[in-house]
């Protein structure tokens, strides 16, 4: 009997702890963009995102499963992209490294910060982790524009 009170008690209790819980935005650029190529937005906060890439056959580019660095950087981006979460973001620089590579079946975390919050250019760390392995870290230098970039004119500039 007091081990079915103490299963009920803790089905009670919610985990995390709600002083624990940190408010989720929603995501508000990139909407449109193929998470299962690109990654899935798990966590969006102020400044913060976390982007998860589950490597698949279709990112492979030879017969042992090698995946190719191009959807390890677009996560990257989407996860940098996350961070500043504005509608209208665009990649301006990177610098990156490419620390180990993927085989089909890997699951990396794409981590995004930003200290800023203010500016109109702001640079975002991104770091990717294979649990405790870092096989990914970049630091991208986005630009948040008031209309879209298909919008601009930069012909005239």
């Amino acid at each position: 009997m007091a081990d079915e009170e103490s299963e009920e008690e803790l089905e009670q209790e919610s985990y995390p702890p709600q002083s624990a819980v940190k408010e989720h935005l929603e995501l508000k650029t990139y909407n449109l963009i193929n998470q299962e190529l690109c990654g899935y937005a798990e966590d969006i906060q102020d400044g913060y995102a976390k982007v998860r890439l589950v490597a698949s056959e279709a990112m492979v580019v030879d017969r042992r499963g090698l995946i190719h660095s191009g959807f390890v950087f677009c996560a990257a981006n989407f996860a940098a992209a996350a961070a500043i979460n504005k509608p209208n973001v665009l990649l301006a620089t990177t610098r990156c490294n490419f620390l180990a590579p993927l085989k089909i079946g890997d699951e990396v975390v794409f981590e995004a910060s930003s200290m800023q919050n203010t500016a109109r250019k702001r640079t975002v760390t991104v770091v990717g982790s294979i649990g405790k392995i870092k096989v990914f870290d970049g630091e991208f230098s986005v630009v948040i524009t008031e209309r879209h970039a298909l919008s601009l004119n930069i012909m005239d500039a």
